[in-house]
């Protein structure tokens, strides 16, 4: 039996647990520790890609496996995360459950990235995993001296612009480099710049300054190469 082509398929089940577990804490209203679980699963999520392309295995199983893991952790989870959030802030019954269009619109996301060979070198729409790093960070704030910034109507303003975002018809930078031109991957030095400035300044809250920051720098890129 090859070993090898099964470790990116592991790595993947591994990201399916992360989110199994975090599910399970955000549910218990661990939010923090819900958090933690997606940050752990975009390591995996990173390394199954890493690792098949580097024992060059790959398989259409690989692949479907990654979509309903990522499914799981990025859709599901960040949707109980907000679900969770919103019920914190109203005594409404309903409301809180359009958290879930975050799954629902994830769902799309990724059905679309499966059948869209424009998405090799770029993303159409905000990658999944971005949308539940941002989603999830909103935890952090919500657990600071900071809380009383947020409110109901912002919470729900993230949950849709977010969702659509996931489904807009917008090109987003990926972050791999292309080459060492840095000419070639100046928005991508750009965020990375951008984002050790804002850790140094906000630390643990910088994290969703950062990734509105990755879509206003996949607009001026859009503009730029339109213009030029």
């Amino acid at each position: 039996m090859n070993i090898k082509k099964h470790i990116p398929n592991t790595l993947t089940a591994s990201n399916l647990a992360c989110g199994c577990v975090g599910i399970t804490l955000a549910a218990n209203g661990e939010l923090i520790f819900a958090t933690y679980m997606i940050w752990a699963a975009l390591i995996f999520d990173f390394l199954d890609g890493f690792v098949a392309r580097l024992l060059k295995v790959s398989s259409p199983i690989g692949k479907e496996l990654d979509s309903l893991a990522d499914m799981v952790t990025f859709g599901v989870l960040p949707g109980l995360i907000m679900y969770e959030l919103l019920s914190s802030y109203t005594v409404h019954f309903v409301m809180p459950f359009a958290a879930f269009l975050i799954a629902v619109f994830s769902a799309l996301r990724l059905a679309k990235f499966n059948i869209d060979d424009r998405q090799q070198s770029v993303f159409i729409g905000l990658p999944t995993p971005a949308n539940a790093l941002f989603i999830s960070s909103i935890a952090f704030v919500t657990s600071s001296e900071y809380r009383e910034l947020i409110n109901f109507n912002i919470l729900i303003t993230i949950t849709v612009v977010f969702s659509l975002l996931l489904v807009a018809p917008v090109e987003l930078f990926s972050l791999k480099l292309k080459s060492m031109n840095w000419k070639e991957n100046i928005f991508q030095i750009l965020l990375l710049v951008v984002s050790v400035i804002l850790i140094l300044m906000l630390k643990i809250f910088a994290i969703p300054f950062i990734i509105v920051a990755y879509i206003v720098l996949s607009l001026i890129k859009n503009i730029t190469k339109a213009v030029l």
